[in-house]
């Protein structure tokens, strides 16, 4: 089983997209982000599913919910870390995966 390691700008996107539920939508629809990548983390864990390519050498982006897209990459056979929750609204061109 492999492991799922968190950048420090993984962390503070997910907590303010966490954040953004519970102020703007609701404890329900936050609790549903949370669930939904606890189950995207278990998929990876596994090992045996990726998902899409993108432009940047090594990641892949999984569209988590319409507003939220989640950016990995497979750093070796046991780990996969995650880049960014990435806001769909924000425009792609800033989106920093260092």
């Amino acid at each position: 089983m492999r492991q799922i390691r968190w950048t420090n700008k993984a962390r503070l996107d997910y907590f303010e997209n966490v954040d953004y539920l519970l102020k703007h939508w609701s404890e329900k629809e936050a609790q549903n982000f949370i669930d939904e990548v606890y189950h995207i983390e278990f998929l990876l864990k596994q090992g045996n599913i990726d998902f899409q390519p993108t432009n940047y050498s090594g990641v892949k982006r999984l569209v988590i919910r319409k507003k939220i897209t989640l950016f990995y990459r497979t750093v070796n056979d046991n780990t996969v870390e995650f880049l960014r929750f990435w806001n769909n609204h924000q425009n792609l061109k800033t989106l920093d995966l260092d």
